[in-house]
């Protein structure tokens, strides 16, 4: 499924951070929280990369 999901805001591929529970957008330097096994993939959700 992670295949099909793409970054909201770059329309990049996102990648699993299983340690966090993330979907992360290095292209757009945001992380997306994964609650109850779905991924919010909304602005003010998410957490900026450093």
């Amino acid at each position: 499924m992670l295949e099909a999901l793409v970054c909201p805001f770059s329309q990049t591929s996102l990648h699993y951070d299983a340690e966090r529970q993330e979907l992360v957008s290095r292209a757009a330097g945001l992380a997306f929280p994964i609650r109850g096994g779905i991924p919010i993939l909304i602005a003010d959700e998410a957490r900026r990369l450093k």
